[in-house]
């Protein structure tokens, strides 16, 4: 049964018909992953591309710098753990004005030690703000299920701090529908009126699933994995990993509850073949069912 088939009333399937106007890519500075994105993905398509303690911002910068070229549009993440002061701060954002990268995503990093001067995500933000820059879209992360080392009441008093330094929220992975549009709708009742951007994995092969639930290398998402035991049954599911299940799940609940939920992150693993091929078969079908 076609996903848009299962949204049962008119409220879900323009709730479904939106989000999926708004998919968005995430994708690894690793190589061969530039050849991937232009072979597969579209220019129409969103990107942000990771950053990781053991490459480095140098390697992300570098990839934005020509998916741009080529047309994309495309955000790298700026870990503050990793950024050492003002001036290399500085530094990145002329570099992102000069290729007319206007976009950007902000993170604390997975670092044990920060660099230098940014211990956080906020201490960045305030960088950034005071210096000036271009950005038209600044996003932060969110954390539908909590964070492995810090408490609920500081998350929130986080956001609360980052939110008017941003534009959007892309939240960590959460398997669950209702987990997440509760805390949406939370967030926004505490005045955090931010559009959010629901982060999910594509289709992803058993493989890949099991190398990332093993934590090599990927960086935060493989640790959210992690915390999911009981998705561990899954990864060896015939065809491997679909988010549809999800997806129906949230253009079900989004309506029924007061959310700035606007559009889906999709962290590809790098399966950009798979992933595409997975959107367009999901906006035919959405498109379908509105023509009928």
């Amino acid at each position: 049964m076609e996903l848009s088939q299962t949204a049962s009333s008119p409220q879900s399937r323009q709730a479904l018909a939106g989000l999926v106007a708004n998919i968005g890519y995430e994708v690894m500075p690793f190589k061969g992953t530039e050849d991937k994105v232009l072979e597969h993905v579209p220019t129409s398509v969103p990107l942000t591309v990771t950053a990781t303690g053991g490459k480095g911002i140098d390697v992300t910068l570098d990839l934005v710098l020509r998916l741009r070229a080529r047309g994309y549009s495309v955000a790298p993440h700026l870990p503050a753990r990793l950024v050492r002061d003002d001036a290399e701060l500085s530094g990145v954002v002329d570099q992102l004005r000069e290729a007319d990268v206007r976009r950007v995503f902000i993170v604390a990093g997975d670092a044990p030690q920060p660099a230098g001067q940014f211990p956080d995500a906020y201490s960045l933000l305030k960088s950034l703000d005071s210096m000036g820059h271009h950005f038209e879209d600044v996003g932060i992360g969110g954390y539908p299920e909590g964070h492995a080392t810090i408490g609920d009441r500081a998350l929130e008093l986080a956001l609360e701090q980052k939110a008017p330094l941003a534009t959007r929220i892309l939240t960590q992975i959460c398997f669950d529908a209702q987990t997440t549009t509760a805390w949406a709708a939370g967030i926004k009742q505490r005045g955090v009126g931010l559009p959010i951007f629901v982060g999910m994995p594509g289709p992803v092969s058993r493989q890949k699933l099991v190398r990332v639930s093993a934590g090599l290398g990927l960086g935060q998402s493989a640790r959210f994995l992690q915390k999911q035991q009981n998705m561990l049954w899954r990864f060896f599911m015939p065809g491997g990993y679909r988010p549809d299940r999800l997806i129906r799940g949230l253009a079900a609940a989004v309506p029924k509850a007061d959310t700035n939920i606007r559009g889906f992150h999709i962290f590809t693993f790098n399966d950009l073949a798979e992933t595409e091929a997975w959107r367009r078969r999901l906006v035919q079908s959405v498109t379908e069912r509105e023509e009928r």
